[in-house]
């Protein structure tokens, strides 16, 4: 007799969860992919360096693989032949190599 009760408990139970799990409600997903995107190419577009206005700890500090010695020599050149006529002509600097230029061509403009 104990246990037909038992049973009948647990029955009575796991029928009302089951309800009640089908009848809440689902809240729907929100998705904001789109504007991250465009987000992100507007700060990469305006957070160029100008080679012929930057000074030394700027080009160090935003420049990868262009440290303290590297940044003084880019402003050293400038200083001795002119302002820079194009982002290639950065190869001219003594220690700027094509990878060092390549890596930072994105970042780099000249005005």
């Amino acid at each position: 007799m104990r246990t037909g009760y038992f049973y009948s408990l647990i029955f009575a139970f796991l029928s009302s969860a089951s309800i009640a799990t089908i009848a809440a409600p689902v809240a729907p997903l929100v998705s904001e992919k789109a504007p991250l995107v465009t987000h992100s190419a507007a700060i990469s577009q305006s957070t160029k360096i100008d080679l012929n206005d930057a000074d030394a700890a700027t080009l160090q500090k935003e420049l990868s693989g262009v440290g303290e010695a590297k940044a003084k020599a880019i402003v050293t050149y400038r200083e001795t032949n002119g302002p820079f006529a194009s982002v290639d002509e950065l190869l001219e600097v003594k220690g700027i190599g094509k990878a060092i230029l390549d890596r930072n061509r994105e970042k780099l403009e000249v005005n």
